[in-house]
């Protein structure tokens, strides 16, 4: 059997991302150790998990030669751009500056991750 259970992201503080993300997409904590949490849905699929790293690097956003890139980004799907936004924004996230679309707004976490809120057309 193989089965994804979690994406995982550093970030200096793994408690602090894993309530964003809680309270961001409205899922659960379901793990809350010393270095370790993860939140998922209420149905139990795949979620996300946090690990502390104290050397933790936010990447740039969009890339910078020499500098932290980013791996990976979160797509989160939502019904209405603006309002999830501000949502977003007032749980901590920051509206990147670099825009690439009109239909997709990229944010950064408190971990400075990238993540996309969109609207399916």
């Amino acid at each position: 059997m193989r089965k994804l259970t979690a994406t995982v992201l550093d970030s200096t503080d793994a408690q602090a991302l894993a309530r964003f993300y809680r309270d961001l997409l409205d899922w659960e904590l379901r793990a809350d150790e010393p270095g370790w949490a993860t939140v998922r849905p209420a149905d139990g699929t795949a979620g996300l998990s946090f690990q502390t790293d104290p050397d933790h690097v936010p990447p740039t956003w969009p890339g910078v030669a020499g500098r932290q890139r980013m791996m990976l980004h979160l797509d989160i799907e939502v019904d209405d751009l603006a309002a999830e936004g501000r949502r977003a924004v007032e749980l901590g996230a920051t509206l990147a500056d670099h825009q690439p679309q009109d239909d997709v707004r990229v944010y950064l976490d408190p971990a400075g991750h990238p993540f996309c809120l969109w609207v399916r057309a």
